[in-house]
């Protein structure tokens, strides 16, 4: 992962913007300060479990849905059955900065 990086996570919580507000707000931007692993060159550094002093900054590109998935529950001899789908939320990111 490198600057410019775009990237898809598990939903993330932010403050929702007043309808009309354009542009861009502190809510768009996002600091992952528990960083596991950095590689710069040869030099790679292993956190254990996280890498002290090192952030990473990232602008929320968009929240959104995944594609949906069925989910059908068959039970034999009972005419039980059931069939429901899930749309997992998401959130894209991108890498602005990377700070040691």
């Amino acid at each position: 992962m490198s600057e410019g990086t775009v990237l898809i996570v598990e939903k993330l919580a932010r403050p929702r913007q007043a309808e009309g507000e354009a542009g861009e707000h502190e809510s768009d931007k996002v600091i992952f300060d528990e960083v596991l692993l950095v590689v710069d060159g040869e030099d790679v550094k292993i956190g254990k479990p996280f890498i002290s002093g090192v952030k990473v900054e990232a602008k929320i590109i968009e929240d959104g849905k995944s594609k949906k998935k069925m989910v059908f529950r068959y039970k034999a001899k009972t005419r039980r059955r059931k069939k429901k789908g899930h749309r997992q939320p998401y959130t894209k990111v991108q890498i602005t900065k990377i700070v040691d």
